[in-house]
Formats: C-alpha cells, sequence, structure tokens
C-alpha cells in the first residue's frame, strides 16, 4: 500500500533525555532487514493492529531539547494507535533502574556514560521469532541478510511516500516448502523452524495477547513446545518483545558482557549470569540492554567492578 506522503503527521513526544539516533542505532547496526528500518534520520516499522500489519514512517527531532518523533502512518485512522506503540516502545529509567545504579557501581557508572540511551523494544511475535532463529550460531550481520531475503521473497511490502518497510505474513510462511527457505541460505533446521514457528503463530499456539497474560513461565513453557525454539529465545521473547524484566542468561553476548563486568573478563556459564544479575530485578531488561549496548561500543572494560 502506497500513502502520499501530504498525509498529516502526529507528533510523539518522548523522554526529552534520549538519543534517539544513539538508541536507534541497534537497527542497522548489524545491516538492514528491511522489517525494522533506521537510515539516521527516518524510522520505519510495522506494527499489528487488530492482527493487521500497519507501516508507520517517524522521522526523529530534537529541537529545542525535546526529543520527538513526527509519525505519518500507512493508515491514518490508526495513527493513534500507532503513536501510543511508539511512546510505549521505548524502556524508561525506572525508578527501579535508579535504585539498581545506587546499589551497583558498574551499572551507575553505565548509566552515567551512555545517559542518552533508551532500550527499543521488539513487538511483533512472529518478527521476534524469527530474528532469534535468524541469529543462532551465525554473527548478526548474516542473520539480518538472511532476514532480508525472508523479507522480499514472503514479505508484504508497505510503501509511505518514498519510504518503504516490510512486514511478515504468518499464514503465507506456515505454508512455504522449507526448500524455498533454504535456497534463501538459511540452514535447512532454520528453514524447517521458521516453517513451525509460523505455523503455531498462524493456528493461535503462539498468540501475544495470550502470552501477555501469563506468568513468565507460561509463556517459557509454550515457546519452547515448538519445534527449533527453546529457553534462550523463550527469554529474548519475555525481555525484547513482552518487555518483562528477563535475563537471558545463556545468551553468548550476554554472558560475555556479564562475565567483563562481575567476573575479571571470564566467560561465566548461565547459571553464573542469573546469580550474578539477580539484584537486577525488575530493572533486569534495561540492565540487559545496557550491558550489551555498551559491549558494542567497548566500554564495558572501563567500568568493570
Amino acid at each position: 500500500m502506497t500513502l502520499a506522503p501530504k498525509t498529516a503527521a502526529i507528533e510523539v513526544a518522548l523522554d526529552p533525555k534520549i538519543d534517539l539516533g544513539v538508541s536507534l542505532e541497534v537497527f542497522r547496526r548489524s545491516g538492514d532487514d528491511l522489517l525494522d528500518r533506521w537510515d539516521g534520520e527516518h524510522l520505519l516499522r510495522t506494527v499489528r493492529i487488530e492482527g493487521q500489519p500497519v507501516a508507520y514512517l517517524a522521522q526523529t527531532s530534537q529541537a529545542s531539547g525535546r526529543a520527538t518523533l513526527s509519525v505519518v502512518a500507512e493508515k491514518p485512522k490508526q495513527a493513534a494507535a500507532i503513536a501510543d506503540h511508539i511512546g510505549a516502545g521505548f524502556l524508561r529509567r525506572t525508578a527501579a533502574f535508579v535504585q539498581l545504579c545506587r546499589e551497583d557501581p558498574a551499572v551507575e557508572r553505565l548509566a552515567r556514560l551512555h545517559s542518552s540511551y533508551r532500550p527499543v523494544l521488539h513487538p511483533d511475535l512472529l518478527v521476534g521469532l524469527i530474528r532469534c532463529i535468524s541469529a543462532q550460531q551465525v554473527n548478526l550481520r548474516w542473520a539480518a541478510t538472511t532476514r532480508r531475503r525472508l523479507a522480499e521473497k514472503f514479505g508484504q511490502r508497505h510503501e509511505i511516500g518514498n519510504h518503504f518497510v516490510y512486514s511478515l505474513d504468518a499464514a503465507r510462511l506456515a505454508s512455504a516448502d522449507p526448500a524455498e527457505i533454504r535456497a534463501l541460505q538459511f540452514t535447512t533446521r532454520k528453514a524447517e523452524y521458521i516453517v513451525e514457528v509460523a505455523r503455531a503463530v498462524a493456528d493461535g499456539r503462539l498468540e501475544i495477547e495470550s502470552l501477555r497474560a501469563a506468568s513468565d513461565d507460561e509463556v517459557i513453557a509454550r515457546i519452547v513446545t515448538i519445534r527449533g525454539l527453546g529457553v534462550w529465545t523463550a527469554e529474548w521473547m519475555l525481555a525484547r518483545t513482552l518487555g518483562r524484566p528477563r535475563v537471558s542468561a545463556a545468551d553468548l553476548g550476554v554472558r560475555k558482557a556479564v562475565g567483563k563486568v562481575y567476573f575479571g573478563g571470564r566467560m561465566p556459564s548461565p547459571d553464573e549470569v542469573r546469580t550474578a544479575t539477580a539484584h537486577w530485578g525488575t530493572a533486569a531488561t534495561f540492565a540487559q540492554e545496557l550491558l550489551l549496548h555498551a559491549q558494542h561500543l567497548k566500554t564495558l572494560d572501563a567500568v568493570a567492578a
């Protein structure tokens, strides 16, 4: 669907201390996957409203010290809902995080060093799951390349003015032959997993609103029943899609970051990660993303306890 660029924009006010460029850089750090797009000025994503993907184009502004996104929706009637979605998509420094900074000198130093960084959630369930599958045992740049190919082959293209973004449709992927996905240079197993996940989303076994209403243990139990998905994926979905305070303790990047901060550079086991980060409490997702952000920028060594 193409939207005329003259459509009126809605201004979304954000945390005035956020640096949008710093916070959104995660969407192009490993390459453009066409699903979550950021070019340094424009953010293009899709959000599901009443089960249907709706695209939006958001242009950044930090004039007069106010961080705002000027948003144009693919479907203008959905603009208000999209504005609410965007506002909720950036994690804030809660009272719990402020208290954590008082108790943990390393987190406090990172919070000061990266004071304008705010993590961004990944609310699309299907994309989030495929993001995890694509990243298994490969570098993140290659994962982004394969997701881009998947979007071009099986996705729906949404155009807003001169910009475009893709969404993925569970029903379409569910009916795909894994060999078609394998041809995009996913492994055979990953191609099969993507079809299985799409079927689970399409038939309602995995449904975002029911997961939101479930406990952490219930979310994990539902996700790990799907072939190809384990606790690692479930914990990322809890943190990055549902916004729950959860540490993905088995993730290699998380283990490396926690190892630098709390173990003198030694690689800890998943159990050691859970023990070392237990005090993060309800600030766990923000703290985890902060460590990963600092790890990418190579500032962890300077603040290690």
